[in-house]
C-alpha cells in the first residue's frame, strides 16, 4: 500500500491536546484508549457492536451543540475532542449520567458479588458526584430471577447497558433476553416465557417449540459491568480481594481456551474466560467456565489401594508400586503382554509418559488414547494428515470463503470454534455447509446448507457431492472433519483425498482436550513420539538415540487399537492393562469392555476418583487433577496451550506415577518432573522419516433399515453424563433434554406426535424418550450419545446400526422388542 492510499485511509483528529492518525471509521473510545486515556463506559465492548445506551462515555467535540457518546462517534478529519480529563463540560456530563445511573441502584455493595470489581463502584467514585440529589424511594424487584439454574438476574441492580443482550444475539445467537417494558419501567427479563436454560415447562410440543439452552450464558455474567448477573455457584462465596487468580487452560475440548482460575483456601471458588485473541478473544462455554467441581466431588480418591483377598484396601504408596511392578513385570515377560489405555484427558507431558513407558518399559506399541469407536483407517489418517500439522488456525475461520462439517457439531463439540464460525458468518455471511442427518440448532444459528446424509454415507457425498467440491474449490476455503468419521468406512479417506483434489486446508477436531496432544505425544498403536511411524526402522533409531536405549527395544510391529486391545483382554490374550480416564461407557461396546477388565488378569487404573475402572482394578494410583498440576494442552490447530498449577497439593501427575513405576521396573523414564519431560520434548530431534500416505479405504454401502427400523445417528450433548460435568446440579440443570428426533414421515409410520414416548430398540437393549419431529431423513432417527436416559453405546450402539422403533415401551417387556433386550438393557 503506498504513503497516498494510507492516508487516504486514516484521518487526523486531536484528543486532549494530543494529535493522533486513526483509521477512517474507528470509533472514538478505542484511539483514546490507544493514547490511553480511559474513557469512563458500561455499555461498551471491544467485541459487540456500538449500542450507545448508558451514555457514561459523553466526550465535548467541537463544532457539536451537546456532548457525545464515544462509543457510537467516529473518527473524523480535524476532529477536536475533549474528554473528562480537559472539558469540564464532559466532565459535568458524565458525572450527570452517573447520577442518573445510581437514581435506583440498590446501595447494597456489601452483600454484591461484584463488590469489589465493580465498575460502577470505581466510576462512581471517579467520576460521579459526592452526594445525589434523588433521596426518593428506590425501585424494587423480585430477587433473583432465575434465568437458567446457573445464571440468575437481580434487576434493580441493571444499568440497562444491553451487553448481556448484544451478546446473547450477536455472538450466541441465543436471544433468551431482551429489553422488556418501556420508559421508567424498562427492564432486561426472559425472551418470551423461556430460560437460558430451556423452556420453563420443559415440554416437547414442536421443533419450533423447542427453545434450547444456551452454551454461552456464563459469558453474560462476566461481562455485565454492574453485580444484576451472578452465577449460582459463585454467588455469595468469595469477594474477589479474597482471592488468588492462576492464569489456566480448559480441559473440556479441543478449543484450548485461556481461562483464569480464582481460588481460595486451597480450592477453586471460579473460573472466568481469559482475553486470547487468537483464540477465545473474550469467551468461553458453560462447560469450561463451571465444569471444575468434578475435582472435588464425591469418589476422589486420595490414597493408593491395592486388591487383596478380592477386595480393595489402602496402602501406601510404596507398596502399590512394588505390587503393581511385579505384576507388570509378570505380564511383560508373559506371553500375552501388555495394553495401555489413556483417554483424551491427559496433559502433552502424561501422554508423552504413557508413550514412553509403553514402549521402553512395558515393551509395547498396544496403545491408544481413543476411548470411543474407532478404525485403523482413523489411525491412519492422523498419522497421514493430523500428527504435527499447523496449518489450519481460528485466524484462517475469519477470512476463509467457505466451511465445510463433516462428522462435528462444533456448538456440541468444540463451542469456541462455533462462535468464530459464527462471528464470520454475522461479519460477512461466511458460507457454511454441513453433511449431517438434520440440521442442529447450532447450524441453523450459522444459516448453513444442510448436505443431507444417512449415517453411514458420509464418504459417499464427500467422494461426489458438487456442493461440497465447489465450495471447497475456493482459496482458503476449510473442511472441518470431526472423530464420528472413524465409524465410517471411507470417510476420512474421501476427506483427505478431498482435500488434496481441491486444494482445500483440512482440519481435524477431536472432542476431548488431550486428543490432538496425545496424537503428536505418540499414544498410538502405529505411532511414535513426534509422529515417527511405528513400522519406520529409521523413525525407531531416533527414538533409540534420543532416549539412549539398545537397539532393538522398541517393537515395529503396530500395535494393537483400542477395539483390538478390549477385544483380546476378553478372551485373555493380554496379560494386563494399564488404564488411565477411560470410561467404559464411552467405549464402542461398554459392555465387551467391562467384561474385560473383569477378564483380564492384572489392572492398573491411574484415575482421579473411584469409578467402574477402579473398582475391577488389581492396584489403584490416585493421580491430580488438572488444576493441581502443570501441563499443556495442544487445540485441534495444534497450538500448544501451556499451564502451571493452580493449587499446590501433594497429588502426583501420571507421569510421576509411571516415573516411579519404570523405576521398579528396571527402566529410567525420566518423567518425574514436569520441567523435564518439557525439555526432552523440546529437545527430540525431528523425525527425518516419510510421512505415511493417507488412508485409502473405499467407501461402504449404508445399512438399509427394515419396516419399523431405522439407521441410527447420534452424536453428544456439550453438557451430558461425562465424568467431567459431576458434582454440579447448577451446570447440568442447564443440559439439553434427551429427545428421539425423526421425520414426519417415519413418526406417522409409527403413529406417534411430539412428546409422546418412542422406543429405540436393538439387541443390547432400548432406550424411550419423547419424540421430537425433525427435518431428518425419513429411516434417521437420531438420539444423544450419553445423556440421562439416552446411553446409546451400552443400550444401542453406535451411530449407522440397525435399530427398531415402537411406541413407548411394552408394560409388560414383551413383544418382540422388549423380548431381544439383553440383561441390564437401559430404558
Amino acid at each position: 500500500m503506498t504513503d497516498v492510499q494510507k492516508k487516504a485511509d486514516t484521518v487526523t483528529l486531536t484528543i486532549d491536546g494530543i494529535e493522533v492518525t486513526a483509521p477512517k471509521g474507528a470509533l472514538l473510545i478505542r484511539v483514546a484508549e490507544q493514547l490511553g486515556i480511559a474513557i469512563p463506559r458500561f455499555c461498551d465492548h471491544p467485541l459487540l457492536a456500538p449500542a450507545g445506551a448508558c451514555r457514561q462515555c459523553l466526550v465535548d467535540v467541537e463544532g457539536q451543540r451537546k456532548p457525545v457518546a464515544s462509543c457510537t462517534q467516529t473518527v473524523a478529519e480535524g476532529m477536536v475532542v475533549k474528554t473528562q480529563l480537559t472539558s469540564p463540560v464532559a466532565q459535568k456530563a458524565q458525572s450527570g449520567v452517573m447520577e442518573l445511573l445510581l437514581i435506583n441502584h440498590p446501595l447494597d455493595c456489601p452483600m454484591c458479588d461484584k463488590g469489589g470489581e465493580c465498575p460502577l463502584q470505581n466510576q462512581a467514585m471517579s467520576t460521579g458526584r459526592t452526594e445525589s440529589r434523588f433521596v426518593e424511594e428506590k425501585r424494587e424487584y423480585q430477587k433473583p430471577i432465575n434465568i437458567s439454574s446457573q445464571v440468575l438476574l437481580d434487576r434493580e441492580r441493571c444499568v440497562l447497558c444491553q451487553r448481556c443482550t448484544r451478546f446473547s444475539e450477536e455472538i450466541a445467537g441465543d436471544k433468551f433476553i431482551d429489553l422488556m417494558d418501556r420508559s421508567s419501567g424498562e427492564q432486561i427479563n426472559t425472551y418470551r416465557d423461556d430460560f437460558f436454560g430451556g423452556t420453563k415447562t420443559g415440554d416437547v410440543a414442536s421443533e419450533g417449540d423447542v427453545l434450547f439452552n444456551s452454551y454461552f450464558s456464563g459469558n453474560t455474567v462476566q461481562i455485565c459491568p454492574v453485580g444484576a448477573l451472578t452465577g449460582a455457584q459463585y454467588r455469595f462465596r468469595a469477594r474477589p480481594f479474597d482471592l488468588v487468580s492462576t492464569p489456566s487452560v480448559c480441559e473440556h475440548c479441543s478449543a484450548g481456551c485461556s481461562q483464569r482460575t480464582d481460588w481460595r483456601r486451597g480450592k477453586v471458588m471460579r473460573r472466568l474466560a481469559g482475553d486470547d485473541p487468537q483464540v477465545n478473544e473474550e469467551w468461553n462455554c458453560d462447560k469450561g467456565r463451571w465444569g471444575f467441581r468434578y475435582a472435588t466431588a464425591s469418589g476422589r480418591l486420595s490414597t493408593p489401594l491395592i486388591r487383596e483377598n478380592g477386595e480393595l484396601r489402602e496402602a501406601s504408596w510404596s507398596e502399590a508400586f512394588s505390587v503393581a511392578a511385579e505384576g507388570l513385570r509378570k505380564a511383560r515377560d508373559g506371553a500375552h503382554g501388555i495394553g495401555v489405555l489413556t483417554g483424551g484427558r491427559l496433559t502433552v507431558e502424561d501422554a508423552y509418559a504413557y508413550a514412553k513407558f509403553a514402549r521402553v518399559a512395558l515393551k509395547t506399541n498396544d496403545i491408544d488414547f481413543r476411548a470411543r469407536p474407532v478404525s485403523a483407517e482413523e489411525a491412519d489418517f492422523l498419522a497421514s494428515n493430523v500428527v504435527d500439522r499447523t496449518d489450519v488456525t481460528y485466524a484462517d475461520v475469519d477470512t476463509a470463503p467457505a466451511v465445510v462439517f463433516a462428522g462435528l457439531d462444533p456448538e456440541e463439540e468444540c463451542p469456541i470454534l462455533f462462535l468464530r464460525v459464527r462471528k464470520a458468518f454475522t461479519k460477512r455471511r461466511l458460507p457454511v455447509l454441513t453433511v449431517a442427518s438434520w440440521l442442529s440448532r447450532g447450524f441453523q444459528k450459522l444459516d448453513a446448507v444442510l448436505v443431507g446424509t444417512v449415517p453411514g454415507d458420509e464418504a459417499r457425498l464427500l467422494n461426489e457431492d458438487a456442493s461440497i467440491a465447489s465450495a471447497l474449490a475456493q482459496p482458503g476455503a476449510i473442511l472441518f472433519v470431526g472423530e464420528r468419521l472413524a465409524t465410517v468406512p471411507g470417510a476420512l479417506s474421501a476427506a483427505a483425498a478431498l482435500a488434496s483434489r481441491t486444494g482445500a486446508k483440512l482440519a481435524w477436531v477431536p472432542r476431548r482436550a488431550g486428543d490432538r496432544g496425545a496424537v503428536d505425544a505418540g499414544c498410538l498403536p502405529n505411532l511414535l513420539p513426534g509422529g515417527r511411524p511405528v513400522s519406520d526402522a529409521s523413525a525407531r533409531a531416533e527414538l533409540t538415540n534420543a532416549w539412549g536405549l539398545e537397539p532393538g527395544v522398541i517393537s515395529s510391529a503396530p500395535g494393537r487399537d483400542t477395539d483390538g486391545i478390549i477385544a483380546a483382554a476378553a478372551t485373555g490374550r493380554i496379560g494386563a492393562l494399564v488404564v488411565a480416564g477411560v470410561d467404559p461407557a464411552d467405549l464402542a461396546d461398554p459392555r465387551q469392555a467391562e467384561a474385560a477388565l473383569d477378564a483380564v488378569p492384572f489392572l492398573v487404573s491411574l484415575e482421579l476418583r473411584a469409578g467402574p475402572v477402579t473398582r475391577r482394578a488389581d492396584v489403584v494410583f490416585p493421580v491430580a487433577p488438572v488444576v493441581e498440576k502443570a501441563g499443556s494442552f495442544v487445540d485441534w490447530e495444534g497450538r500448544l496451550r501451556t499451564f502451571e498449577a493452580v493449587l499446590q497439593t501433594t497429588a502426583m501427575s501420571d507421569a510421576r506415577v509411571l516415573d516411579a513405576l519404570a523405576d521398579l521396573l528396571g527402566t529410567a523414564l525420566n518423567t518425574g518432573d514436569v520441567n523435564g519431560v518439557r525439555r526432552e520434548l523440546g529437545s527430540l530431534p525431528a523425525t527425518r522419516s516419510t510421512r505415511p500416505s493417507a488412508p485409502a479405504v473405499a467407501a461402504a454401502e449404508p445399512a438399509r433399515p427394515g419396516e419399523h427400523e431405522a439407521v441410527l445417528a447420534t452424536w453428544h450433548h456439550l453438557i451430558d453424563l461425562g465424568s467431567l460435568t459431576d458434582g454440579d446440579e447448577h451446570l447440568n440443570g442447564t443440559a439439553r433434554p434427551p429427545v428421539v428426533r425423526l421425520s414426519r414421515a417415519t413418526a406417522d409410520a409409527l403413529g406417534v406426535g411430539n412428546g409422546e414416548p418412542v422406543t429405540v430398540g436393538a439387541e443390547r437393549g432400548a432406550v424411550t424418550l419423547p419424540a421430537l419431529i425433525t427435518d431428518i431423513a425419513d429411516g434417521v432417527v437420531w438420539l444423544p450419545t450419553n445423556s440421562p436416559g439416552s446411553t446409546v453405546r451400552r443400550s444401542l450402539g453406535t451411530a449407522g446400526s440397525i435399530v427398531r422403533l415402537s411406541v413407548g415401551a411394552s408394560p409388560n417387556g414383551s413383544g418382540p422388542l422388549l423380548a431381544q433386550r439383553t440383561a441390564g438393557g437401559e430404558s
